[in-house]
């Protein structure tokens, strides 16, 4: 095995602190971060590819709490981008362009596809060496990060990949046992996860911070993971996975904990304005954001948020019509029980629903965030002509790349909705614990709460349509959890992992649309008596509306006879329920080490 680089991760992570000390008195790490992630990611390779030589002695850095704390300080890089929090697609946002996953062509990669382990090098090493002279009780907090992290980055490989080898120690050269090693089974892993999460909320402190994991992010961290693999176990049966209640249990306790101890609490103004604000601020909101990933226009840190969802070289996103027909009456009954609902037009269905709808998307009286005119949806920046507004902040944003609000990743929002449904997927739900939890998100926008008797005396047949899975005493709250969530989360990337966690992957598979139009002709959007869309057949009309050639800029179910907005109508999706929850193991990683076993339904020929 050769020494690819002489500088090693400790010389690596050397430099990157010194970028940060000097970033010119920031007022957060960020910046420091961007210039150690540039210089770490070229000094490193996939630990499990060489062991480089030493330049740097530990002794000579891990010494105070100052160097544990810089150290501590590159975790941070695995939070995900701001990309990789609005820039979500599955069945929620339909975009002109399909993922392989949603298409159902992925193939096995040659290499990477989520299987490096970089970041883990870097944690497992600290770990190794945070304790050399300062004392175990001041090093515990920045342990306690340390192990945040690892529970993070092996929580992201077992939801892609199911087992995976646990590592808590950094490999050595010539370590052939540990370069061989087999997968562990997801059992082992998940236990090794709880662990680490449970050192990090008895050992990170409480004091709030968005840009700092502390005990509550640790809790919200524990809540989202014990939620997906109580769940994962209780509808993935194939898998034979023990005790998805005790799980369940973890899940819906540090939920609980953090309700009530945590010092957080939802943002609220007014119900018609609360929802969009809270994403739309420049800076989030400490009430209710536990974590968040910084922007600054000041320090030249930028996102691409209102340039993504305002032109059309970003694909288009709108949201599909099931998700906007789930939105309920603003009196709590149901929009799909309404006489004709399927054929309502826009301006009639968007009428007295969920106050979130209307600072989702664009809908009648809308103004963006710094202008005075009215906005009505704009089929050239949206697919389904439902044009999303979340996130979208001031008009001065709107050139490319220069969005500078947060995005955060961990809110009391999720946590609410974690709590209910980890009880209710117990079987354990009282009406006390609803109105702790996803009624107040109900209230925030002046909605009436989940009743759940009534709840569970009358499941929603068209939300039990769609999840095949849920059955029991508790099957109409389930949907109507999921309900909430998929609304309240909606363009927070959370879609995928609920749908393979549930084992819902069959709704990728249906025809995603958007707006209803009885046919050619043309219509008003906000009922001002103008007409604000023509779809057409032939020649080109004149004016200044927007022109949407039939067949070319838009289809419609039925053709000239109408029907809803039809996406990608000519791409047949698939969803292989034997292969496609979870992701396959590279195939130069099982030729190097011939012990990893591939995933069920993935054939390599190895």
């Amino acid at each position: 095995m050769k020494y690819l680089f002489k500088m090693d991760i400790k010389a690596c992570a050397y430099i990157s602190i010194k970028g940060f000390i000097k970033s010119k008195k920031m007022k957060t790490h960020y910046i420091g971060l961007l210039l150690g992630v540039l210089f770490l990611s070229a000094c490193q390779k996939d630990f499990l590819d060489r062991q480089p030589e030493s330049d740097i002695s530990p002794d000579a850095f891990f010494r105070t709490e100052k160097d544990l704390e810089l150290y501590t300080n590159s975790f941070y890089n695995v939070l995900p981008s701001a990309e990789g929090v609005y820039n979500e697609d599955i069945d929620n946002v339909v975009k002109q362009s399909l993922s392989d996953e949603i298409r159902g062509t992925r193939t096995i990669p040659v290499s990477g596809g989520g299987w490096d382990w970089s970041e883990l090098r870097k944690i497992n090493y600290f770990m190794a060496n945070y304790n050399r002279t300062v004392p175990e009780d001041k090093a515990k907090p920045y342990v306690g990060i340390a192990r945040f992290f690892r529970a993070w980055f092996y929580f992201n490989k077992v939801r892609r990949f199911g087992d995976a080898p646990w590592y808590s120690k950094v490999i050595e050269e010539g370590d052939e046992a540990a370069l061989t090693q087999p997968r562990d089974p997801r059992t082992v892993v998940m236990d090794s996860i709880m662990a680490d999460i449970d050192y990090a909320i008895a050992n990170l402190p409480t004091g709030k911070s968005v840009e700092k994991v502390n005990k509550w992010t640790a809790l919200a961290l524990k809540s989202r993971i014990a939620l997906f693999e109580g769940t994962f176990r209780k509808y993935h049966t194939e898998f034979a996975l023990p005790d998805y209640e005790r799980f369940l249990t973890e899940a819906a306790a540090a939920a609980g904990t953090l309700i009530a101890e945590g010092p957080y609490v939802l943002f609220q103004t007014t119900p018609d304005k609360s929802y969009l604000e809270l994403f739309a601020a420049v800076n989030s909101d400490e009430n209710e954001v536990i974590l968040t990933r910084r922007f600054s226009d000041a320090l030249q840190i930028w996102h691409n948020v209102n340039y993504y969802t305002i032109t059309s070289s970003y694909g288009r996103p709108g949201l599909e019509k099931q998700l906007v027909n789930s939105y309920l009456m603003k009196d709590g009954s149901r929009f799909t029980d309404k006489v004709g609902y399927e054929t309502m037009q826009f301006y009639q269905e968007v009428q007295d629903r969920d106050p979130r709808l209307s600072q989702t998307i664009r809908t009648p009286g809308y103004q963006r965030i710094g202008g005075a005119a009215e906005e009505v949806p704009q089929f050239g920046a949206s697919m389904t002509g439902y044009q999303v507004i979340k996130f979208v902040g001031d008009v001065k944003y709107d050139s490319y790349n220069r969005s500078e609000n947060d995005m955060p990743v961990f809110r009391l929002g999720e946590v609410l909705l974690n709590y209910a449904e980890a009880k209710a997927e117990l079987g354990n739900v009282t009406q006390a614990d609803l109105d702790l939890s996803i009624n107040k998100l109900r209230e925030r926008v002046g909605m009436p709460g989940i009743d759940l008797a009534a709840a569970n005396i009358a499941p929603d047949p068209y939300l039990a349509a769609q999840y095949l899975q849920v059955n029991g005493a508790n099957k109409g709250l389930i949907l109507e959890v999921r309900r909430e969530r998929r609304i309240e989360l909606v363009m927070e990337s959370f879609r995928w992992d609920d749908l393979m966690r549930w084992k819902e992957g069959h709704l990728l598979t249906k025809q995603f649309k958007g707006m209803y139009f009885p046919g050619l002709g043309s219509y008003d959007f906000n009922n001002d008596g103008n007409a604000d869309v023509q779809i057409y057949t032939g020649t080109k009309p004149t004016g200044s509306i927007q022109f949407l050639k039939l067949g070319t800029d838009v289809s419609l179910e039925k053709g000239e006879d109408g029907g809803n907005v039809v996406v990608n109508e000519k791409i047949d999706k698939k969803f292989d329920e034997n292969r496609d929850y979870l992701y396959p193991i590279p195939i130069q990683e099982r030729q190097l080490n011939p012990n990893l076993s591939q995933n069920p339904g993935w054939n390599d020929g190895l």
